[in-house]
């Protein structure tokens, strides 16, 4: 888009959307997975990044646009959410504010730069997942028995999240569990190489949509994230100092 059209957006977007900026962080969503109504820890932290990355792309193009309310709301949010949408006891952010359970989608805070990966939280959040969302090895989208989503209990587990994990373990310099992590994922695309939308360890078998977009991004990313020294996650991380890969080196994405 060319600058002054860009320059043009941003300004509708300061006069019209001011008030509304402000109603979005302060309602209830469905959240990324579609449940009841209520207040997501992840979509607080994806309120935050929208903010945040107008913020710096008003900033990095120059536009005139005052900025100063919208990086107060940015810092309302993230004290919201360190607030609302971190449990003591679990020593773990939580799905929602005021609830017990855990969720994938929490693996993307320090992949979006939200806190850094070295924070004692983010650490914490991937120790608790790896406790209680592990399914066969793999990261489920959260526990459907404990979990209401309007939906039947029990599901496979999501292989999107499981790509996340390798993310983390990237930033966190597990880059050995990383690999594992990554390999076995890999190990469970069909003859043409495809992925679904989970997968059912007991069974062996892939289920749900199929072929599914968010899968082979996340797939992408990881790769990616891996075999380059400076990936996707740790250009979105945003987060000087972070531990660095013991080393840099190719990982293959072979014939199924």
């Amino acid at each position: 888009m060319p600058g002054l059209e860009l320059c043009q957006t941003f300004r509708a977007a300061h006069r019209k959307g001011r008030g509304r900026s402000q109603t979005m962080t302060t309602v209830g969503s469905r959240g990324i997975f579609d449940g009841p109504r209520r207040h997501f820890t992840h979509s607080k932290v994806m309120a935050w990044v929208a903010f945040d990355r107008t913020i710096k792309s008003c900033q990095k193009l120059g536009l005139d646009i005052p900025v100063e309310h919208w990086c107060e709301i940015r810092e309302q949010i993230h004290e919201d959410v360190c607030q609302h949408g971190f449990d003591l006891q679990l020593n773990s952010f939580v799905q929602s504010y005021g609830s017990k359970d855990l969720d994938a989608s929490l693996l993307l805070l320090p992949l979006v730069g939200f806190l850094p990966i070295s924070d004692p939280r983010v650490a914490g959040t991937v120790r608790a997942i790896e406790c209680d969302l592990m399914c066969g090895g793999f990261v489920q989208r959260y526990n459907s028995q404990t979990t209401d989503d309007g939906l039947p209990p029990g599901e496979g587990a999501f292989l999107a999240c499981s790509f996340w994990l390798v993310d983390n373990y990237v930033l966190m310099g597990r880059r050995k569990d990383a690999e594992q992590l990554l390999e076995k994922l890999l190990s469970l695309r069909n003859e043409v190489g495809l992925l679904s939308e989970e997968y059912y360890p007991a069974e062996q078998r892939l289920v749900g949509n199929f072929p599914q977009a968010f899968s082979h991004v996340a797939l992408v990313n990881s790769v990616l994230s891996l075999s380059r020294e400076v990936g996707p996650i740790d250009q979105r991380a945003e987060v000087p100092g972070s531990p660095p890969a013991a080393e840099t080196k190719e990982v293959g994405v072979s014939d199924p």
